[in-house]
């Protein structure tokens, strides 16, 4: 079905109730695994009902923030979506519990069964108020952010349409663009540390009540570390500060060489080219078009799923007053259509988007095929990982989409895939700090991002701009407000689409038979074990890191992709 035509009705929560309990009685009464299998295949049905009306309201929502109807629903979901918890809850405490536990397993697989001890173990019914709270709060800080309205030669422009100055090629414009960036932050900086203050103490209290010694312990679960946690991620962070914060630092360097200056300042941190950032050389219709041409050519799976896509209206990208900032991917399982919302605002993150959210989008069209739905509800490293490395897997197709600079485009997304790492990584450590101590004060925290950023970025210079200097940068970061501890996922992620880019330039077509068998596998199996399955190595594997700046050393030598 076409997006614009799938009918919107609010649910009505006193009806769910009582088809969940049905659907306890019906598991208390089965006699045996099958008729459990039956019962549940009825489970899948009603969830989906709920989550595809839950995710209407949030495209259409995001695609118009100022559309009252929807945002209303919108209120009705933060509201409501913790209530709906408590029924999903106790249906999966059921189930969890069942005799007929083998069986099921054998059917739904035992990464299901773990992830629903890790919903049990980060739930309870008293936590309902502070979740809706949190929702809220969540949905507060989204509207600021797509409330700026900064005047641009009288135009008026949202933060991702101001994002095309912030990397123009005359330094004189990226500084203006920046200062106006910087402005809008540091003047609402009071309501950003009120939204993040209000925000930690929410999450650390729900903690608190679950028993937990902070929400770092309650972040994980809720995040579905299935197979590794907080140990793991610290030595990850650390092979980071060894092996690729050097190389990054050396990448930062070589690219003040080429934009012919003495040192970088902040306006430049987006800047690789002296003549400026390739960007599309199309129109947004036209980028849309060429990407269904390159989805055509790719393999018969990716123009499937293309033509699906455009069919049926499932993308929304051009940047529009009153839009939500940034992209994403999400889907409607009633009508087995992933969904791509973006800004397209006439530079290379426009092809990302054709790229990235693809890679997602890609991913979970074929995952609608599996009629096993905990299948598809993968972790955010393994979700990452289909998308980033879909960055890479295109590569071979971006003349197309750059014209002459397609060259410059495969450099600049390389050293970006670098450089990005330590970055994600102190997004993760800065949150495990705040969380561990709840009772810092803005300026305290404003204090410690500034310290990770001379740890993980230490070539950067703020001069000029004293909110930044101060610490300020983190509060652009939506996912330290709206998504705690999920940043790492980019970073584990990206770790293993660099992996795939060693792979495909010396293989491409035994790379994409391993990165197809990824994206079928989707959630039938831990992170760790699937990706030793198609014959990558685990990002937490000692000496992964190191193999990995090595081998981008060499591909940097000479970056061009081939098919």
């Amino acid at each position: 079905m076409k997006f614009s035509e799938m009918p919107y009705t609010r649910p009505d929560l006193d009806e769910y109730k009582a088809e969940f309990e049905k659907l306890i009685a019906a598991l208390k009464a089965a006699k045996s695994g099958e008729e459990q299998f039956e019962v549940h295949k009825k489970y899948y049905s009603l969830y989906k009902k709920w989550l595809t009306a839950s995710v209407l309201v949030e495209i259409r929502h995001s695609i118009n923030t100022e559309d009252s109807f929807y945002k209303g629903e919108q209120d009705f979901f933060d509201e409501n979506g913790p209530v709906f918890n408590v029924l999903l809850n106790n249906y999966r405490k059921e189930l969890y519990e069942s005799p007929y536990r083998e069986y099921l397993e054998e059917k739904i697989g035992k990464v299901a069964f773990k992830n629903i001890e890790l919903s049990l173990k980060a739930f309870d019914e008293k936590l309902v108020p502070l979740m809706q709270e949190e929702n809220n709060l969540v949905t507060g800080y989204e509207g600021l952010l797509a409330s700026a309205k900064i005047d641009w030669d009288g135009e008026v422009l949202n933060l991702s349409m101001l994002g095309k100055y912030m990397t123009s090629e005359d330094r004189d414009t990226r500084i203006r663009a920046w200062k106006k960036n910087a402005e809008f932050f540091e003047a609402h900086a009071g309501e950003f540390d009120e939204f993040y203050d209000k925000l930690v103490k929410n999450r650390t209290e729900q903690a608190k009540m679950l028993g937990f010694k902070d929400y770092t312990e309650l972040g994980y679960l809720r995040m579905q570390r299935n197979d590794y946690g907080v140990k793991e991620v610290e030595a990850f962070r650390d092979q980071v500060k060894k092996y690729l914060v050097p190389l990054a630092e050396k990448l930062h360097d070589e690219r003040r060489e080429r934009l012919g200056l003495d040192k970088l300042l902040y306006y430049d941190e987006k800047v690789n080219f002296k003549n400026g950032n390739p960007a599309p050389t199309g129109t947004p219709d036209e980028i849309l078009s060429e990407g269904k041409k390159m989805y055509s050519e790719l393999s018969p799976e990716t123009k499937e799923f293309m033509d699906f896509m455009t069919e049926n209206e499932l993308f929304d990208v051009y940047a529009r007053k009153g839009k939500r900032t940034g992209g994403f991917m999400t889907y409607l399982p009633d009508y087995a259509s992933p969904f791509v919302f973006a800004n397209f605002n006439g530079t290379a993150g426009d092809v990302d988007v054709i790229t990235h959210e693809c890679g997602h989008a890609f991913q979970g069209y074929l995952s609608g095929k599996d009629p096993i739905l905990e299948h598809s509800d993968i972790t955010m490293e393994t979700a990452e990982t289909h998308s980033m490395s879909m960055e890479f897997f295109t590569e071979p197709w971006m003349e197309r989409f750059f014209g002459d600079r397609y060259k410059d485009y495969i450099t600049m997304h390389l050293e970006e895939a670098v450089t990005f790492i330590p970055y994600g990584c102190m997004v993760d450590e800065f949150q495990h700090i705040v969380y561990a101590n709840p009772g810092m004060t803005p300026a305290e925290r404003k204090a410690a991002w500034r310290g990770l950023e001379r740890v993980y970025k230490p070539h950067l210079d703020y001069e000029g701009c004293e909110y930044l200097e101060a610490g300020g940068f983190w509060q652009r970061q939506h996912h330290i407000y709206s998504l705690p501890f999920y940043y790492i996922d980019y970073c584990i992620a990206q770790t293993d689409a660099l992996q795939y880019k060693v792979w495909m330039d010396r293989d491409y077509k035994a790379a994409w038979k391993s990165y197809l068998e990824f994206c079928y596998l989707s959630a039938s199996g831990f992170f760790s074990d699937m990706i030793k399955q198609v014959g990558l190595k685990s990002p937490f594997e000692a000496g992964c890191l190191e193999e990995i700046a090595k081998g981008i050393s060499e591909k940097l030598k000479n970056p061009g992709g081939t098919k």
